[in-house]
């Protein structure tokens, strides 16, 4: 599935979670480096604002659809992938890089969520080490120099996957420096993830997930944040629903 944002091409590769599974199995062995972007309607409203995000996305080998609506766009143009959420695909990446036998780091939060979630999940994934992290001021630059020394800190230490919990766009722009200046680590970027499993933030349900509602108790617990981003995301939507359309013919 292709989504046309402005002249240029945003490709979703990774169709399933086991295709991403298989990937960065393949590359964590491999010592191979990569970014991973898991984009949503917010990113494309983002993409078709922020030029310089087009250019740190350009940079992500791998996107997966972590949103619905990028589902039913691709069913819409005839070239179906899976729902892929960055959230969802925590354990499952850590668990793969423990038993590919590399380490891993946390970039983003705050210090007590990432102190709690590596414990956590250093007790449910068998083999899995969480050497670095690292939870920056909130004026933190991704491209600034606290960022090109986490990033010098990342390669010096060998890491094979970090976990970049800083929000779009900064987590973005941080691992599109990260695939120059550390070029053997893995970047995936997951948002709010970490928050979930520490327990600052509580998720949706699994039912409210599974009628494709997540986005609504989001924007009942966060209004004022969340809610004017998605009234950019719905007003993008018919526009990319005829790309989609264009694309099936």
């Amino acid at each position: 599935m292709q989504f046309h944002i402005g002249p240029a091409v945003i490709p979703v590769n990774i169709p399933t979670p086991q295709a991403l599974m298989t990937a960065l199995d393949q590359r964590l062995r491999a010592r191979q480096g990569f970014a991973l972007a898991t984009i949503n309607l917010d990113h494309i409203v983002k993409l078709h604002r922020l030029p310089d995000y087009h250019s740190a996305y350009a940079k992500h080998e791998l996107i997966c659809a972590d949103g619905n609506p990028i589902v039913w766009l691709s069913r819409l143009a005839r070239r179906p992938v899976h729902l892929v959420q960055g959230s969802d695909m925590i354990r499952p990446m850590l668990t793969v890089a423990a038993r590919a036998g590399r380490s891993v780091a946390m970039v983003g939060s705050t210090e007590e969520t990432l102190a709690a979630s590596a414990e956590q999940l250093m007790r449910d994934i068998p083999g899995l080490v969480v050497v670095m992290r690292h939870a920056p001021q909130m004026d933190f630059d991704p491209k600034g120099d606290e960022a090109r020394r986490v990033l010098a800190e990342l390669a010096a230490r060998d890491v094979g996957l970090c976990l970049v919990a800083l929000g779009s766009p900064k987590q973005e722009h941080f691992a599109a420096l990260g695939r120059d200046l550390a070029p053997n680590v893995g970047f995936a970027s997951i948002g709010a993830g970490l928050d979930f499993i520490s327990g600052r933030q509580t998720r949706a349900p699994h039912w409210v997930r599974a009628i494709a509602m997540e986005w609504l108790w989001r924007a009942v617990t966060a209004p004022r944040r969340l809610v004017p981003r998605y009234v950019a995301c719905a007003a993008i939507l018919p526009g990319e629903a005829l790309k989609a359309w264009r694309l099936r013919r």
